[in-house]
């Protein structure tokens, strides 16, 4: 990793962070105009209480090696697929930052004390935030061949990720630029922390308007 490579990590890290700030997240679509499979790959990597998780998956896996690697790259789309053809039948999901926030610190810290996690805990985790987060982006949008064809698209997206930044770390060996990839996770942690308290209070204000009504 030279000091190039490292330095627009940082900025492309910096530059989530900065999203995160932006805004609530949503699990609906907006549409493109290019096709439903278009519609999921680039809600997937404008969302980023969606993207950040799964990248933040891929550098645990990455740190770990090239087995932790492939296995993530087997259980982290198919679950986000099956958990968004599970969310068709339901109706809107609430709360998705509030589930956001929660795996941005449990990610962010695994990724920063560079967890020696098992192969299979890590299977289980990379399995169980796709369909968190497939259930979430799926809720809502009701069953039909456009939204399966969606729901592929943002399988393929996680899978890109998961490919390219796993790739990416799993080269790395000299000691800073591992330090480097473990910054980036306490990056992801913060950003977690503050998408909690923002979650948090509105689901406060939530409760105090319906205590009054």
């Amino acid at each position: 990793m030279t000091g190039a490579s490292a330095s627009r990590f940082f900025r492309a890290m910096a530059l989530l962070v900065a999203a995160l700030a932006c805004g609530s997240a949503e699990a609906h679509l907006n549409a493109t105009g290019m096709g439903p499979i278009y519609d999921g790959l680039i809600h997937f990597l404008t969302s980023p209480e969606d993207l950040v998780p799964a990248l933040g998956l891929a550098l645990l896996a990455g740190l770990r090696g090239a087995e932790y690697g492939r296995r993530a790259l087997c259980t982290l789309p198919a679950g986000w697929l099956v958990g968004t053809l599970a969310g068709f039948t339901a109706t809107s999901a609430s709360a998705g930052s509030f589930w956001a926030s929660l795996w941005f610190l449990l990610l962010g810290a695994l990724v920063v004390f560079d967890v020696k996690i098992s192969l299979r805990a890590l299977t289980v985790l990379s399995g169980f935030l796709g369909l968190v987060h497939g259930f979430l982006n799926g809720s809502g949008m009701g069953f039909s061949v456009a939204t399966i064809v969606v729901a592929l698209g943002l399988a393929t997206a996680a899978s890109i990720l998961v490919v390219l930044a796993t790739a990416f770390v799993v080269r790395l060996r000299v000691h800073w630029a591992r330090v480097a990839v473990r910054v980036g996770g306490s990056w992801i942690a913060a950003s977690g922390l503050l998408m909690l308290g923002w979650s948090m209070r509105g689901i406060c204000a939530d409760s105090a308007v319906k205590s009054c009504a």
